[in-house]
């Protein structure tokens, strides 16, 4: 029941939009699916950063003000400095488009550690997971089995991610969407910025 109840919280909140759904939706848009899916292991990865800090119990990193902090500016930056980028790209169909040489650079290490800083940066991740164990994981769990807990949502989390990248990357879709597609961009470059500049305040 209480990997039921945890399974089921995690996923709720996979739901909903955040930076790192803004930031696949473009990759998605505009690289080849492999380089895509580079984006969502590093965004995975980060969360199993923040997984491992939750099962290990170390509930004092919530309680490092001045680490959530740094998270909070370095992460409003990083958002803000990528909606920007995307903002500034010019309008082109996906058949034929000069890409983004930061974002858009076709390489597995660029891609992946995009998806990285994205997770890394929001410590919304670390208070929610860090949250979650406190609340729905007993004291009497053994350390093996929250270790399964924080293993299963990690890959949650990137089979989740995947299959938004393989629904957004096929032909057919970018296809139908035309010229939506420089508006989807633009749209994820105004997200992105704005998850940059309220970051610091919430």
């Amino acid at each position: 029941m209480e990997f039921i109840l945890l399974a089921s919280a995690h996923f709720v909140a996979l739901l909903s939009p955040g930076p790192d759904f803004f930031l696949i939706l473009q990759a998605s848009i505009r690289m080849p699916l492999r380089y895509a899916i580079a984006v969502c292991a590093g965004i995975a990865a980060a969360n199993a950063v923040y997984l491992c800090c939750a099962v290990l119990g170390l509930e004092f990193v919530r309680q490092m003000d001045w680490l959530m902090m740094v998270l909070r500016y370095l992460g409003a930056v990083y958002l803000i400095f990528i909606g920007l980028m995307l903002l500034r790209s010019q309008k082109q169909s996906f058949e034929n488009d000069q890409k983004n040489p930061f974002l858009h650079a076709d390489r597995y290490g660029r891609q992946f550690s995009l998806g990285f800083m994205s997770g890394i940066f929001n410590p919304k991740n670390a208070i929610f997971y860090l949250s979650l164990f406190t609340v729905m994981v007993s004291d009497q769990t053994p350390l093996a089995i929250r270790g399964v807990y924080g293993l299963w949502m990690t890959l949650v989390v990137l089979l989740w991610d995947t299959l938004v990248v393989l629904v957004l990357s096929r032909k057919r879709i970018k296809a139908s969407l035309g010229q939506g597609i420089f508006v989807l961009e633009k749209m994820a470059g105004v997200m992105l910025a704005c998850f940059g500049l309220f970051l610091p305040f919430t």
